[in-house]
């Protein structure tokens, strides 16, 4: 057995992916449905903020929210989670996801209506992972 580094774009392996991840939860009659999303906030041609992530099973998960410095504290990233929030809301979804670390923005989460699942301390503090998530109705 040879194992190599792969690029997923390049060597096409994102179908395949794809493929066998739905046809194992086939097996099980389960749907994965697995869709990314990005949704960008504007002013005129300035990109303030930026949210993606994907959709899968019943949940949806955020991987990235960036709110450009110049535009943090103007209500650019609740915006973009409310966003987030409205696509997916009343659509089969059963909970919205994400991880953050103690530097960037457990308390913002924490106002946004997420709630602390698990907390993973780092001998750096400024490492501690939080995973949050909030409750689609």
């Amino acid at each position: 057995m040879q194992i190599v580094k792969a690029d997923l774009e390049e060597d096409n392996l994102c179908d395949l992916i794809d493929r066998e991840f739905n046809r194992y939860a086939g097996k099980y009659d389960i749907r994965v449905d697995y869709n990314d999303f990005c949704f960008v906030a504007k002013d005129d041609d300035k990109l303030m903020g930026i949210i993606v992530g994907h959709s899968y099973y019943k949940e949806v998960h955020i991987t990235d929210l960036i709110v450009m410095e110049e535009y943090r504290g103007k209500g650019v990233g609740s915006a973009l989670i409310r966003k987030a929030e409205q696509e997916f809301r009343g659509k089969g979804f059963e909970n919205i996801n994400l991880t953050t670390y103690a530097f960037q923005a457990p308390k913002f989460y924490e106002k946004m209506g997420f709630e602390v699942e698990h907390v993973r301390k780092s001998t750096d503090e400024k490492l501690t992972k939080y995973f949050l998530i909030k409750h689609l109705d």
